[in-house]
Order: structure tokens, then sequence, then C-alpha cells
């Protein structure tokens, strides 16, 4: 009776080729879970949603597979895990008909690693990488079979897995968001490198990015470039200030520029002027503004100042004082660059490779960016003018060289206490590796 019961008995070749057969079906069923984890985890949850929203084949399966990470993770580490394990135990079965044990535990193990990194890692990933889309597609009904197949496993590992984080401190969360700020600036340097983005492209792009982190101060006109007509003024006189000044508005005070009381702009002091029945007074065209402190977060300024279609807002200092002006070109040259009007002179001029004559008034950050240095950036000053006269701790004159760091910066142009033109040479010490050490003035 038990005789009758027992198994077949299989002779040594017979038992060699059913292992052989275990082991290449497992190696397939290794490449399989590798490459579905690069697919999976490398395919983007905005494509993931593109495909769905085009009603592409099997992209719901996909979304919702994606929609529980830690899962689909843990099934496929308990598929890989489960089929290299079983092909390293029938290939030592296999080794041991043929060599002693100790062989057969060697070979095995230097065997199967190579036969598993070159055919169920390395190749089966690279085929995902470059096929993510199609391929995650193309894997998600059996990758949702074998869900349900290990389910029992699949439950238990889940579960100790996310106690385990706990006791650890650490979050089971396996997605971040779909991707960093830092990701898409690497994003796009890449873009610039391989010649898909040209790079006036990328430098907008980044000025997109520091946008929101830029404040009201970064982006005014100063206090002292600000062109303003008097309450009292004629509507004639604010005309004439506008026409001679390139304006098409200007700010209105009463008393000083610390008492700023609104808007006006040629178009309404034009029609005041030709139309008035009763008299042009400049009063009835003043327009109100915003106040707004220098510290003020420029992207919510922008949207302040499109909630009310605003032109032009006043800055004000942490003592009440006007600081300057900023109008909604100067946002937009924020992100798009200097845009020069007339016989307005452009804030770099190349003079050759290693020298470039640059306004006072341009930001700091501006000049580090065109010439490829790193002049500090302090809280101190904004400009290169700020710059140089905070270094200097005195006020400056023509001709006189400062250098900085192997920058050599010649002041070219003074009106009175302003810093107008600086020439600024990038000598061939550039860069030292003593980068604080104190300025020299000659």
């Amino acid at each position: 009776m038990l005789s009758a019961l027992q198994l077949p008995a299989f002779d040594t070749s017979t038992l060699t080729i059913l292992g052989v057969v275990g082991i290449v079906i497992l190696i397939g069923l290794s490449a399989f879970f590798s490459s579905s984890e690069i697919a999976f985890f490398s395919l983007p949850q905005h494509r993931v949603d593109s495909m769905v929203d085009e009603g592409i084949k099997n992209s719901k399966l996909v979304e919702g597979l994606k929609n529980d990470p830690h899962r689909l993770l843990v099934t496929i580490l308990v598929g890989n895990n489960i089929a290299n394990i079983a092909m390293s135990s029938i290939a030592t079965t296999l080794f041991g008909f043929y060599l002693t044990q100790g062989q057969a535990v060697f070979a095995a193990t230097f065997g199967i690693t190579a036969v598993v990194l070159l055919f169920g890692e390395s190749a089966p990933k690279s085929y995902a990488v470059e096929n993510t889309e199609s391929w995650a597609l193309r894997i998600a009904k059996p990758l949702k079979f074998s869900e349900y197949l290990l389910f029992p496993l699949i439950f238990v590992f889940d579960h100790l897995t996310r106690v385990i984080n706990k006791l650890l401190g650490s979050s089971s969360q396996i997605e971040s968001p779909y991707v960093t700020r830092d990701e898409i600036q690497d994003i796009i340097e890449t873009g610039e490198r391989e010649g898909v983005i040209e790079e006036e492209e990328r430098e907008m792009l980044e000025r997109i990015f520091t946008f929101n982190s830029t404040i009201a101060k970064e982006v005014m006109t100063p206090r002292l470039d600000v062109t303003a007509v008097s309450r009292e003024s004629t509507v004639e006189e604010a005309i004439q200030v506008c026409i001679s000044n390139d304006h098409v508005r200007v700010p209105v005070y009463d008393g000083n520029l610390d008492n700023i009381i609104g808007i006006v702009n040629i178009r309404d002091l034009v029609r005041e002027h030709q139309y008035s029945e009763g008299g042009s007074n400049l009063g009835d065209v003043v327009q109100p503004t915003l106040h707004v402190p220098e510290s003020k977060n420029a992207d919510d300024l922008l949207a302040e100042m499109q909630e009310n279609r605003l032109q032009m807002v006043i800055v004000l200092d942490e003592f009440g004082t006007t600081e300057g002006i900023i109008t909604l070109e100067d946002m937009v040259e924020e992100i798009v660059g200097d845009i020069l009007e007339g016989d307005e002179e452009e804030p770099f001029e190349r003079l050759d490779d290693q020298t470039t004559l640059v306004r006072g008034e341009v930001n700091i950050h501006e000049v580090n960016d065109a010439l490829d240095i790193e002049l500090p950036e302090g809280e101190e000053f904004e400009t290169l003018a700020g710059f140089v006269f905070n270094r200097a701790g005195r006020l400056v004159e023509e001709g006189e060289t400062f250098e900085y760091d192997g920058v050599e910066i010649e002041i070219e142009e003074v009106d009175n206490t302003r810093i107008l033109k600086a020439r600024i040479t990038v000598t061939a010490e550039y860069p030292k590796t003593e980068v604080d050490e104190e300025p020299e003035l000659t």
C-alpha cells in the first residue's frame, strides 16, 4: 500500500533538466519583478494621470497600483526574493549531483549571482528605464495577479514593515511629491547641456524659480531714481515731467516723497488738460496705490498688483519712509530680464572677455549670474554700488580700484555720492582659495 503511494523516482538527468527549466522560469520571474520596480517607481504621477485621462488601456490598473506604493513595493520585493532564493536552492541541489557539497555551494552562489545580476537585474532594469510607460502598462495585469497570488505573504510583510518603521520612528511613505523644485532645476540645467533648451530660456526659467524668494527691496527702483510731482503742481507741469522723463505714470507727493498720496498717468493728465471744463486740477486725476514694506515677497506683491489692477506701488522701509517704487514692468523684468526703452543703457557692456562695464544699480546676484563670479550677497546691500560702499566703508571716487577675491572693480563714473558705473575685470587670479580676505582700495 505504501509503495503504491510513493512518488515516481527520477534519474539525475531528468532532475537536471527539470531543474534547469525551473531556473530559467525563475530568472524570468526575477526579471519581471526587477523591471516592475523600475517601471512603476520611475513613472511620474502626472504621466499616469495623463494616460488615465486619455483612456489608455491598463492605465487605471497602473494608477491603482501606484496609489498604494508601499503595498506595491512589498509585492515586488516578496516576489523577487522568492524567485531568487528558489533559484539558488535549485542550483545548489543540481550542482550537488556532480560536485561535493562545498563545491556545489560555491558554484551555486557565484553562478546564480552572475546570472541574476545579468538577466534578472541589469538587462531588465535597463529595458524598463528606456520603456517606462509602455512596460508599466504591459505588466500591470500580471503584477496585480501576483499581488493576489502572494496576498498572504504580502499582507504579513506589509504589516510587519509598517510596525518596524513606526518603532524606528521612520515614515512608511514610499513616494514623495510628483517632483521637487531641485529636480526641476536639475532637469532645466540638463536640458541646456543637451541642447533641448537655449541659454536664454534656461535663465528665464531660473529667474522664475528665484522670483518667489525675492523681496520688494530687490525689485524696486530706489528713491534717488524716482521721478515724482508735487500735489501743488499743475496738470501741465505734471505732463511736462512725464514727457521729459519718458514716463507713462509718476507718483504724486504731498510735501515730500515720504508722503506719496497716489499715482497719475499721462493719459488721464492729457484728458484732464484737454477736456476739463472747470480748470485743470491735478488732484482730480490722482489714483490711489498700495504702500508695501520693503520685505514683502515679490510673488505675493505681483498677485496683489494684478488683483487690484495696479501699475505702480510704493515701497516703505521699517520707519515708514519711502524707499522706492515698483512698477509692473519691474516685476516682469525680474522674470524675462531687462526691457530697455529708447536710449536706456544696457546694464552690462562687455569690453572684452575679462572686462565688463556694469551699472551701479544692478542687483549683485545679477552681476554674479551674468559674469559667472561669486561676489558676496548680503542683507546690508542689494546692488553693485551697495557692495562697494559696504566693503569700502566710505564714499568712493572715480578711478578708485577695489579688489576682491581676484575680481577687480574700478569705479568708472560717480554722480555726487552715487556710483553710476563700474568696470569689473575677472583677473587670472580668480578664484582664490582665501575668499574671505579683506578688500583693498588703491
